[in-house]
């Protein structure tokens, strides 16, 4: 089933910027993936540095989503939308860059809705969600969204 950014925004009930397209289809993509301040990078890349902690507590994703991450001050948010049954989410993850803000798994096409940015799919599989931090000289900071 192809799926819209429009069908994504009336399912969560969140309100997507006019400047997009609205019936573009969301690109499901494999491999690490970007959206503003946040990063989606499959386990597999970086299983060596990030884990779910030893007391993590995994929540089921649905329909409605689960709010990833707000945007500075106050800003939008960074939303994972599943179908009932196909993905679940942990804050409890241990990472030794102190990036992360959790992991999802996935047996199913997941995806990840903002605002001002869109959606991009995620195909099954285990994925670890960072924050992006950017470097200006010797001095490194979070990306602001």
């Amino acid at each position: 089933m192809t799926v819209t950014l429009a069908m994504l925004a009336q399912q969560t009930g969140l309100a997507v910027l006019d400047h997009l397209e609205h019936s573009a289809r969301i690109p499901v993509v494999d491999g690490l993936q970007a959206q503003g301040d946040l990063l989606v990078i499959p386990l597999s890349m970086i299983a060596s540095a990030v884990a779910p902690g030893p007391n993590a507590r995994w929540t089921e994703v649905g329909p409605e989503g689960i709010e990833l991450l707000r945007g500075a001050a106050g800003g939008n948010p960074h939303t994972l939308v599943a179908d009932p049954g196909t993905c679940r989410w942990t804050a409890g993850v241990s990472d030794s860059a102190l990036l992360a803000i959790g992991l999802f798994e996935a047996s199913a096409v997941v995806y990840l809705l903002h605002p001002e940015h869109g959606a991009t799919g995620c195909p099954p599989g285990t994925y670890v969600v960072r924050r992006q931090r950017e470097h200006e000289g010797r001095r490194a900071r979070l990306v602001a969204d």
